[in-house]
């Protein structure tokens, strides 16, 4: 057994998330969102080299040595998943692993939106899924992949850094791609996957201009594209999508956008009451404005679109918080400190609590 699969062991039996690991510190673990260390002696150079090489390939590993950063999945058989990053930092070599969930929540355990299904039964457009690092952006793709599975039968392809959720085949064909392993780059996988007649493709990331070329490429093409950004809300993802390219080509992209975009469902997490956590969502659909709001770059009207379609299924983030509060689920800070509109649930707050939120 690896060395460092005892330290995953241990995080996982302390009921820790994520493992951290830095010369000169003692191995530590997040647990319910605080860092403890789970081991006492600190790592020195050679210890830590030698943790990380023992679960990496030997190119992989050259390739580390060259590019100071690099993602990889690494499996205890039988115990979990985890999403490695290996990365420099000020004392040398580091490393943070995150567990992968084995299962793959369904819609239901979720409790995802309705509306999430209409997306899954499309033939073709891009959704965007969106949300900061951590919202639990992979784990409701998880469950959108899981449903058509369950029941379409569809030829999908997924194109990821590293692998995180591996798909059992029920009506589905799925083919799992990882970068680095299977494929050079997000963009290469892209042009491959464009010859291997798929009806869906998961793109893990549309961190590129070049790879958000080519996912508007195939959603325009006749397939059904999800991707993932780092972004809060649907206005901002599609002026994002636009300004990732030149100025000489944002109207071609508005165009092409306008023309394929299908959805855009951004997902935030939030402290439920009395623990754990719960996810809310905005959601944005096709409607017959969509595409001249789009084309015309008058994003602000994205707004009044999503906030007038709530009998298709679309809500706004704010919309989605006061219904959490309303229903007991989250606190009314918890919504205040993560709404657009402050004012909406400034009138919901205990006495003293906008004092102490600092706004």
């Amino acid at each position: 057994m690896a060395a460092i699969d005892t330290l995953l062991r241990t995080m996982l039996d302390k009921g820790g998330s994520d493992l951290h690991l830095t010369v000169g510190l003692p191995p530590k673990s997040r647990i319910s969102g605080s860092l403890v260390p789970i081991a006492g002696a600190p790592l020195d150079a050679a210890a830590m080299e030698a943790l990380l090489k023992e679960i990496c390939p030997e190119k992989r590993w050259a390739d580390f040595l060259e590019r100071k950063d690099l993602d990889l999945a690494h499996e205890i058989p039988g115990v979990a998943r985890f999403r490695g990053n290996f990365l420099y930092n000020h004392w040398g070599q580091a490393a943070v692993f995150r567990q992968i969930p084995a299962k793959i929540l369904s819609f239901e355990t979720l409790n995802l939106p309705v509306a999430l299904k209409k997306l899954c039964h499309l033939q073709e457009g891009l959704v965007v899924v969106t949300g900061p690092t951590g919202s639990g952006k992979s784990t409701t793709l998880a469950a959108m992949i899981d449903y058509i599975n369950e029941h379409l039968a569809r030829h999908i392809i997924t194109i990821e850094d590293p692998i995180e959720f591996v798909h059992p085949i029920k009506k589905s064909v799925i083919v799992h791609r990882e970068v680095g392993e299977h494929t050079g780059s997000f963009a290469a996988a892209l042009k491959g996957a464009m010859r291997h007649d798929p009806d869906i493709i998961l793109l893990g990331e549309m961190r590129e201009m070049e790879t958000i070329k080519l996912a508007l490429g195939c959603a325009s093409m006749g397939m059904l594209v999800f991707g993932t950004l780092h972004t809060n809300n649907a206005p901002k993802t599609i002026d994002r999508i636009i300004n990732t390219f030149p100025a000489d080509e944002q109207n071609q992209v508005r165009v092409m956008l306008s023309s394929c975009l299908a959805g855009v469902v951004a997902q935030l997490l939030c402290k439920r009451i009395p623990k754990g956590r719960c996810a809310v969502h905005e959601i944005l659909l096709t409607h017959e404005a969509l595409p001249n709001t789009i084309r015309s770059g008058q994003i602000a009207n994205v707004r009044s679109i999503i906030e007038g379609g709530a009998s298709d299924g679309m809500i706004s983030m704010d919309q989605s918080l006061m219904a959490r509060v309303k229903d007991g689920t989250i606190e009314a800070k918890e919504a205040y400190m993560k709404s657009a509109n402050k004012a909406l649930f400034a009138p919901l707050l205990k006495p003293g609590e906008l004092e102490a939120s600092g706004h």
